[in-house]
């Protein structure tokens, strides 16, 4: 199936009230699963990606899209957190078919005049953008930093910030965080619904990880179209191999047998996560 747009599968979320999940993959094997996951519920499914280091990123790429125009269902190859215009070009130019450009960090006039010149280049490219608004930071003990520097996203800036950049997807900061809680995260989803009532286009939850099943129900009544979840997944897929490992004995076979594993655990954690989301399938999605 050819490569679906953002706008493409995100399509029908705000008015069904569903979310699908952006999962992100660093190898095949976790590809695969999110895949595998995704054809099973015959949902669609945004499959991440990110300027992570590693010796096979720039093979992953290729071969990413080559296997998602082999899938049954639309499959969304999203750029997560672009760090600066000249990434979102390479991005597209890989074949991504939408690339969030992350200026979260900058002072706001800074953040609008570099997400809408990502908005004009890959518009003219048939691509879709995500931006930021008010800046998911990171927890104590996340991959990213040690310090939690986020900020709140102000629901009339937000309506602002759409209106200047023209951005097919806004992520906004409700009080989730990247990496691992060291407590719960206190949702604030009075600020949700306000930006919500100002924001026509679908939002995006970042530092999802560590939510109650509850929390992701009322962000997505509320408003949440787009969830991103790579930690807890992750952790679980990993934690299960590792309790594996003893029974691996056979070290012919060992890389093989982790990598089918790897596969199999990613494709329960993405169903569980599908069915958690209440991501339409494909024939649900078509009724307005």
């Amino acid at each position: 199936m050819p490569m679906a747009t953002l706008r493409e599968v995100l399509q029908n979320t705000r008015e069904q009230h569903f979310a699908v999940g952006a999962f992100d993959t660093m190898d095949h094997a976790f590809a695969e699963g999110i895949l595998a996951a995704a054809e099973e519920a015959q949902t669609p499914v945004i499959l991440a990606a990110g300027d992570f280091p590693g010796p096979d990123y720039k093979n992953l790429l290729p071969y990413l899209v080559d296997r998602i125009a082999r899938t049954s269902v639309p499959v969304c190859l999203h750029f997560d957190h672009g760090g600066s215009y000249e990434a979102c070009v390479r991005a597209i130019r890989a074949g991504f078919s939408s690339v969030m450009i992350d200026g979260s960090a900058l002072p706001f006039a800074e953040n609008i005049s570099l997400t809408k010149r990502v908005v004009e280049m890959a518009h003219a490219c048939q691509v879709d953008v995500e931006g930021e608004i008010g800046h998911v930071g990171a927890n104590a003990g996340s991959v990213e930093s040690r310090r939690d520097d986020s900020r709140y996203t102000e629901p009339e800036a937000a309506a602002e910030f759409l209106d200047k950049t023209g951005v097919d997807a806004l992520a906004v900061a409700i009080g989730t965080a990247h990496g691992v809680y060291k407590e719960a995260p206190k949702i604030d989803f009075e600020r949700l619904r306000a930006i919500r009532s100002l924001v026509s286009v679908p939002l995006v939850m970042h530092g999802a990880s560590g939510l109650s099943d509850e929390d992701f129900r009322r962000a997505i009544q509320n408003g949440m179209c787009k969830i991103n979840a790579f930690t807890n997944l992750t952790i679980a897929v990993t934690s299960r191999i590792a309790a594996d490992m003893p029974s691996l004995t056979n070290p012919l076979q060992m890389s093989h047998e982790i990598s089918l594993r790897m596969t199999a655990y990613a494709k329960q954690e993405v169903l569980r996560h599908i069915r958690l989301f209440g991501t339409q399938s494909i024939a649900g999605r078509s009724r307005s």
